[in-house]
């Protein structure tokens, strides 16, 4: 792993550039999808012909739509060889396994797993291929005609793997204007964002995390500040893990010549799990309101229809995310405090701001424990411990620790972060030296320790 992140940062990523900023416009589309195959077969060579049949399939099939657009029999046919396929990939190799378990537990059968290997970024790149098709089937924007542009699109490396999702009408401007795509301006706030993204992930993503992994190693069978403390830990470990990709990817798309959109707005300073949700993946949620929600009838049906539509959808985000039960129990404990927000307690939360703050705060960390935890034996005895008062003589030593870590962690999750970038973003004596440090700093820790794990590749 160490090998491979120092790899990516001084040896494909500035061959990738060079090469992409010195060939003409009408190559870049091509250099994007070469590297973007490249960079996905180093990680998963053997689902590589996935990714191209993705490609092919969803390519012709928009085609086929566009070309038929008085032919709704046509059209709706070749949505559904698109949809079948981008879902029938995704539940073959993601929940495969978990249908066979289930299917033994409860018929008594055994059916032998096949220990299938989750191909990396799959739920990303078919959620993305599926909004083409339908906004094309929907008429909402054109088929794209040249399929190495497409192949871009799909395969574009720095978000293939953990996102943001992006759509084709968030980029299809710039996929098919060549000149002026590139510009110093959008290189230089690239390069900003990458480096901080970099921080974000590897200086405090890592150092934080390593406190849940420990806990983790204890069995999650410690005391209740150890717990509380633990659960902190892997509350700012996952934002800082995925926000730190997100802003990585958005980085290397600015020097790419794209603006892919924004996936996480300061989500710990929410006063509601509305709110959360809005700051929170939001790609992911603005995906699942846009092809699920709306469709079902949103909150044009009355307040019964909206929560019965609410449900559907945080069913589905749960088990989107993945094939253990926590996960869809992780979405309906969303969709129990979303739907008591939206019938009575939004208000009240918005007449007591500091109430409203704290219990935001206790429902996502307590969220994060549903989240992370699969054995639900173990999460049910989990969370009694966050309340059960139960005392851990190792308290003190994981408190000393960690306690800069995570004090690091909270401040750098609220305003504090953002002010600083906005006042001093222009000004290069502050902040080239800030991110000279923040790159040279990770690069030694990406050297100098084995702890590096991506928590979303797994989804």
């Amino acid at each position: 792993m160490i090998f491979s992140n120092i790899f990516f940062l001084f040896r494909f990523l500035p061959v990738v550039l060079l090469i992409y900023y010195i060939v003409p416009y009408k190559y870049k589309n091509g250099i994007i999808t070469i590297a973007s195959l490249i960079f996905y077969s180093w990680g998963e060579v053997k689902y590589f012909p996935i990714m191209i049949a993705s490609t092919v399939v969803d390519f012709f099939a928009s085609r086929t739509i566009e070309r038929n657009r008085d032919n709704i029999r046509i059209r709706k046919i070749c949505l559904a060889i698109s949809m079948c396929f981008n879902l029938g990939m995704l539940l073959f190799f993601k929940y495969t396994d978990f249908f066979i378990t289930n299917i033994n537990n409860f018929i008594g059968t055994d059916i032998p797993l096949l220990h299938i290997t989750l191909p990396l970024g799959i739920s990303f790149y078919t959620f993305q291929t599926m909004s083409y098709t339908i906004d094309v089937y929907r008429g909402k924007v054109e088929a794209e005609k040249n399929i190495i542009n497409f192949s871009a699109f799909v395969t574009m490396f720095p978000q293939l793997i953990a996102g943001p999702i992006v759509k084709y009408t968030d980029i299809n401007k710039k996929l098919n204007t060549y000149e002026g795509r590139i510009t110093l301006d959008g290189i230089n706030e690239g390069i900003k964002w990458f480096i901080l993204g970099l921080g974000k992930k590897v200086l405090i993503a890592n150092n934080v995390g390593a406190l849940w992994t420990d806990i983790e190693t204890l069995g999650f069978a410690v005391g209740t500040p150890l717990a509380w403390l633990g659960l902190i830990a892997y509350t700012l470990q996952i934002y800082f893990d995925f926000s730190g990709y997100s802003l990585m990817a958005i980085g290397l798309g600015k020097m790419l010549g794209f603006d892919f959109p924004m996936n996480f707005n300061l989500p710990y300073i929410s006063k509601s799990i509305t709110e959360f949700w809005r700051r929170w993946h939001i790609t992911l949620s603005s995906w699942f309101k846009e092809y699920v929600y709306i469709p079902l009838g949103g909150n044009r049906k009355g307040i019964k229809r909206q929560i019965l539509n609410m449900l559907v959808v945080w069913f589905l985000t749960g088990f989107w995310h993945g094939a253990d039960w926590n996960f869809m129990l992780w979405g309906l404990y969303y969709f129990m405090l979303l739907t008591v927000e939206k019938v009575f307690l939004l208000k009240k939360l918005e007449k007591h701001p500091l109430i409203a703050r704290v219990y935001t705060i206790i429902a996502f960390v307590i969220g994060w424990a549903i989240f992370y935890i699969t054995d639900l034996g173990v999460l049910g005895r989990f969370i009694a411990t966050l309340f059960s008062f139960t005392p851990d003589a190792r308290f003190g030593y994981y408190f000393g620790s960690y306690i800069v870590s995570i004090v690091i962690g909270i401040l750098c999750s609220t305003t504090l972060t953002t002010k600083f970038y906005n006042k001093f973003k222009d000004n290069n004596f502050v902040m080239l030296p800030l991110l000279f440090v923040i790159f040279i700093l990770s690069v030694a820790y990406l050297v100098d320790s084995t702890y590096n794990p991506f928590i979303y590749f797994r989804f």
